[in-house]
């Protein structure tokens, strides 16, 4: 198996210093904390927000995660790091899948262990040594502030692995500015593509609106999806898209909006995982998993909105600017 050295974009165009830079503007914001689309203005380097996390980032696990997407895992596994937050729920039915790779058994709203900057740092720097593809921060939107603090101390530690932000997409644009230069993959979810779906099932109205400013500004910090000639995601937007029943989740608007305000060339993976929580009456809704001719229809409806990476199925890979192979420039190397 041939494998690649890329350079992380953070080690590409931030300087000395500017992580910590970063971290420290991140950090004063969190004293009328505006991080997240919540909003709540909280001080929360004196106690909570809405969000119930303070000054500390809280740790569930970390591992080598070999189940996660084809083009996140690799095959030496994705450097998972499993962070506490509040995963979006169909709250009046059953609760959306999370992130690609998290554990199904694991609770939606687990307590996780608070932990310093040094600490995290240290975890970051274990998964490199265990030979991870990439770090993968999932469920990040809450802890920005503390993901630059311990990202500044891994990399003066040595870290060398690209960043992976993992989110369900609801976002904070003021956040994800500070992240510009930081993240070479934006993995988000687009959950539902209609207000009126987003506020029956997930409570959360705005959630529509709040994802796109969010998928718009991580697709110009990073453009569309660039894999290497193995499929192996190196820098960019991937979009993960559920496919729900009864057409729920608007994936015809979804597809559209990626073609035609994103790029045609938007990744775009639909999952068919969804499958009604216990105690979910049969027959209601979203009482079962999509069927076979809905995922069929899912991915025609992306396709005719011109969408033209739809995974799963064939890809082209996009290599990065300036390079006619993945032996070329723009951080990609290739050791035999």
């Amino acid at each position: 198996m041939r494998e690649f050295q890329y350079t992380p974009i953070y080690l590409e165009r931030l300087g000395r210093g500017d992580l910590r830079r970063r971290a420290d503007q991140a950090r004063a914001r969190m004293m009328r904390c505006d991080l997240c689309p919540y909003v709540c203005h909280a001080d929360r380097n004196r106690g909570p927000g809405v969000c119930g996390i303070a000054a500390k980032a809280r740790l569930i696990s970390f591992i080598p995660h070999f189940g996660e997407l084809p083009a996140l895992a690799g095959w030496r596994g994705s450097g998972a790091v499993f962070l506490e937050g509040q995963p979006l729920v169909f709250r009046s039915t059953t609760e959306l899948p999370r992130p690609a790779g998290t554990d199904a058994q694991t609770p939606a709203h687990e307590t996780g262990r608070e932990m310093e900057p040094d600490e995290l740092a240290r975890i970051l720097l274990e998964l490199q040594g265990l030979g991870c593809h990439n770090i993968n921060l999932l469920f990040p939107s809450f802890v920005v502030a503390q993901i630059l603090e311990a990202l500044a101390l891994a990399v003066e530690g040595g870290l060398r692995l690209p960043l992976i932000y993992n989110t369900q997409g609801y976002d904070s644009f003021e956040a994800l500015r500070l992240l510009e230069g930081v993240v070479d993959v934006f993995a988000t979810d687009m959950l539902v593509g209609y207000a009126r779906d987003a506020r029956r099932y997930l409570k959360l109205s705005d959630y529509p609106r709040v994802n796109r400013l969010a998928v718009r500004e991580m697709h110009r910090q990073v453009g569309d999806l660039l894999l290497s000639s193995e499929g192996f995601a190196l820098r960019g937007l991937l979009v993960r898209h559920w496919v729900l029943p009864n057409r729920v989740a608007g994936t015809t608007r979804v597809a559209r909006f990626l073609s035609h305000e994103i790029s045609p060339d938007t990744f775009l993976y639909l999952l068919d995982d969804y499958r009604p929580a216990k105690g979910i009456k049969k027959g209601g809704t979203l009482g079962r998993g999509p069927m076979p001719d809905e995922m069929d229809l899912a991915r025609r409806a992306a396709l005719a909105a011109g969408l033209r990476r739809v995974a799963p199925g064939p890809l082209p890979t996009m290599r990065l600017p300036g390079t006619s192979g993945p032996e070329g420039q723009g951080g990609l190397s290739e050791n035999p």
